[in-house]
């Protein structure tokens, strides 16, 4: 069962029913021969022009090869990287995913240079039965003017006309009502494809009927990203085990010399640290050695990870969001290593949020180890608070 807002969701077979409606998925709707617009999120890691990590092009490759099979002519919006200026168009191109994509799919993907126009229509409209088709990154469209990512209803209406149906399947930005996650459902028979049907379906273990005991790890550098998160998980899970930048702050907290390390400089927030170490007491599970380096912390010890089993061992599941430390250096990266070496030997279900987390299990080579790998990082965990997201709200 899904709960969204206040709407009480059922999971029956491939049908999600929200009060007396259906949001409807990808096997609801017929496609066969239909032009289908799909929103993926395609904003993968890139250096010097190859792609360092392919998993969110793989997740999409479900649905993809879905359409196909209902010999449907494809065309496909994503987003990849920030556009601020003109100059940030030339490094943010789809085209070098366009190549990935065609590799995995085993055929030609067309890559256009532009999401928008009539040459893009033409060209959409023109395509064959089976023909997949990528459309340049729709947050050009924010030049001048923040089209895309201000949900511009005619952008959303201009890209609607290039299809007959749309599909939803970019969870990890689907917490953005954008023209394209948001706005394009309007004018579009629609539906969330497998990716988003998977992600709901896990992170609802985390929401509703949540095996006990439930632990939660969080990491990650900044506190005051995720307190919301971090107070809504607290009143829901057994033990809250905390690494990071975040410990620091709750080490500053509770009056801990941490000298120059990353933790926040608001005092407000230090408060209601201090508030829920009162509250919570027994609950909230800080280190006990730390990596220094020129009196900053920047990993756990061994000693914290053998705590951190004590709690990880006795659970049934454990949600895991963030890091211990500062993983990208190879000096500092040992914490999450053995944190998630640890998860993988207690043989307990694990959810792994996305983001920097899903990263740091790709380096360390744990990308196959767990229950489920979060294609969110914001997505993900405003989903977990809110029981939905912006673009959801927009397909109902």
């Amino acid at each position: 069962m899904f709960i969204i807002k206040n709407w009480i969701v059922l999971y029956i077979g491939v049908k999600i029913i929200i009060g007396d409606y259906f949001m409807k998925t990808i096997k609801d709707i017929d496609l066969k021969n239909k032009k289908v617009v799909i929103r993926v999120d395609y904003n993968v890691p890139i250096e010097n022009g190859v792609i360092k990590d392919s998993s969110k092009i793989k997740k999409s490759l479900r649905s993809i090869n879905y359409l196909l099979e209902n010999n449907c002519r494809v065309v496909i919006l994503s987003h990849f990287g920030r556009i601020k200026s003109e100059e940030d168009k030339i490094k943010n191109s789809l085209k070098v995913v366009a190549k990935e994509l065609a590799n995995l799919l085993g055929k030609n993907v067309k890559f256009l240079d532009n999401c928008y126009g009539d040459k893009v229509k033409n060209i959409v409209n023109t395509c064959g039965l089976g023909e997949v088709i990528l459309l340049e990154n729709t947050r050009f469209m924010d030049i001048p003017e923040k089209r895309e990512s201000g949900n511009d209803l005619s952008l959303a209406e201009y890209w609607a006309s290039l299809g007959e149906v749309y599909i939803n399947d970019a969870f990890g930005s689907m917490h953005r009502a954008h023209a394209s996650t948001a706005g394009i459902a309007k004018y579009l028979p629609h539906a969330i494809g497998f990716l988003v049907m998977d992600e709901l379906e896990h992170l609802n273990i985390l929401i509703h009927n949540t095996p006990h005991p439930f632990t939660v790890f969080m990491g990650g550098a900044k506190v005051d990203d995720k307190l919301p998160i971090i107070k809504f998980l607290i009143e829901r899970c057994d033990y809250l085990l905390v690494g990071g930048g975040i410990a620091n702050s709750f080490l500053k907290a509770k009056g801990a010399d941490i000298g120059n390390s990353i933790a926040t400089s608001d005092e407000g927030i230090i408060n209601e640290l201090k508030k829920l170490m009162e509250d919570y007491k027994g609950k909230i599970v800080l280190p006990i050695d730390f990596t220094i380096d020129d009196g900053i912390i920047y990993d756990v010890g061994n000693k914290s990870i053998e705590v951190y089993k004590k709690y990880i061992d006795k659970s049934e599941i454990i949600f895991v969001n963030g890091t211990c430390g500062k993983f990208e250096d190879e000096r500092f990266m040992e914490g999450t290593s053995n944190l998630f070496k640890t998860l993988k030997e207690s043989g307990k279900k694990v959810i792994v949020g996305g983001g920097d987390t899903a990263s740091a299990c790709i380096k360390f080579g744990f990308k196959d180890s767990f229950d489920f790998i979060s294609s969110g990082g914001g997505a993900t965990l405003e989903y977990i608070a809110d029981g939905t997201l912006k673009a959801l709200e927009w397909m109902e």
